[in-house]
């Protein structure tokens, strides 16, 4: 195979075995015809496309790393690759099926038991129920592993939640959303399964976003709603097993951002061999491929890192730390590295026809979700030093 992204100046995606490389160019073709085609007009309308749903499903890939559901378990590598994938031809979509199959069914995974593993896994598998992630809150987004205000009240086998939620991606469609709320009898943040339909359960659109459009975001309002006692996910005990589930999704983060950043490296360059000024094209001039090799130096660099990461997961040596680092790094990178491909195509690149525009917006939100770039660099901090400096 020889069809590698034009970014993969190294050609890591060789560091695939040959049926991961195949597995990953079957992505690839699903996203060039199905995606792409559409993912202006989605994000300009701020519409979700659910008629792609199916699609994805049809990939075989959303359960691929969970044991309850069928299928070669992949390695880190080629989870990392599909999310870069992912995020090369649409941030909105990858950020959707990284809530689905990252937040949500990793989630049940960790903290689910047997029972309840074999009851949502399989069908969220399919794809045949969406799930959401609900731990962000109004008032609490950077401090939410001590500031959690929705709290959990049992009474005999059901348990009444009252709170809410915000920027819940997949809330408005979602059949399943894992909400996180506060234990008022012991003070522990645990996890609960609300089904869509629930009674006390609102989810309203968030309106008037400027980045990942296409994602349906909402507003979230628990008011006694009522789980019962076999939705609690059961070996969620504490927010040290919330944390569990955001070390492994700001891993994939870090993927998203080198994905995004190759789209841009990509459409500039493209764009810089076609538009001519002064009677030839931008390309020969010096200071444009300056800017082209500074995107592919600061896209090849991260890229390097997330692989490396993808290793240490493999090996089961993964730690808070490393997936901070590059969710850290690679997002900070990101944002550059998208500026200079918008400053490349002048004018042009603030419209949506010439993509990179959508590319710099939502750059702007993968920057800022899944830990900022300070709590990740106070993680990575902490680690380094022994100091916690928190507060």
């Amino acid at each position: 195979m020889s069809d590698l992204l034009t970014g993969d100046f190294y050609a890591f995606e060789n560091l695939l075995d040959e049926e991961e490389r195949r597995t990953l160019v079957r992505v690839r073709e699903f996203l060039k015809e199905r995606v792409v085609p559409v993912a202006n007009d989605c994000w300009a309308r701020a519409e979700f496309p659910l008629d792609l749903v199916q699609g994805y499903a049809d990939l075989g890939i959303a359960g691929l790393a969970y044991p309850e559901c069928p299928g070669p378990k992949p390695s880190g590598l080629l989870s990392g690759f599909l999310a870069m994938e992912m995020a090369h031809a649409d941030a909105s979509m990858a950020t959707f099926f990284g809530v689905h199959t990252g937040l949500a069914m990793g989630s049940i995974a960790a903290c689910g038991s047997e029972e309840q593993r074999e009851r949502w896994l399989p069908e969220m598998g399919r794809m045949a129920k969406i799930g959401a992630f609900a731990l962000t809150e109004p008032n609490s987004g950077s401090d939410v592993a001590g500031g959690l205000r929705t709290v959990a009240r049992r009474e005999g086998d059901t348990w009444v939640l009252n709170g809410s939620k915000r920027w819940i991606g997949n809330g408005t469609f979602a059949d399943l959303i894992v909400v996180w709320a506060r234990d008022i009898d012991d003070a522990q943040v645990k996890g609960f399964v609300v089904e869509r339909g629930t009674p006390g359960f609102t989810a309203t659109k968030i309106e008037n976003k400027m980045a990942l459009r296409t994602v349906q975001n909402a507003d979230i309002a628990l008011s006694d709603c009522r789980v019962p006692e076999a939705n609690r996910l059961q070996r969620a005990l504490s927010f040290r097993d919330t944390a569990k589930i955001l070390r492994r999704t700001r891993s994939g983060v870090a993927w998203q951002a080198v994905g995004i950043m190759l789209a841009a490296y990509e459409i500039a360059l493209s764009y810089a061999k076609e538009r001519e000024q002064f009677a030839r094209p931008i390309a020969r001039f010096q200071l444009v491929q300056d800017l082209l090799v500074r995107m592919l130096g600061s896209a090849t660099a991260c890229l390097g890192m997330v692989v490396r990461l993808a290793q240490l997961q493999d090996a089961g040596t993964f730690r808070d730390e490393h997936s901070a680092l590059a969710k850290a790094y690679c997002t900070t990178e990101m944002r550059q590295v998208v500026g200079w491909a918008r400053e490349l195509l002048a004018g042009n690149g603030i419209i949506l026809d010439y993509d990179i525009g959508r590319f710099v917006a939502d750059a702007e939100a993968i920057y800022s979700y899944e830990g900022t770039r300070e709590i990740n660099t106070l993680i990575v901090g902490r680690a380094i030093t022994g100091f916690g400096a928190f507060v």
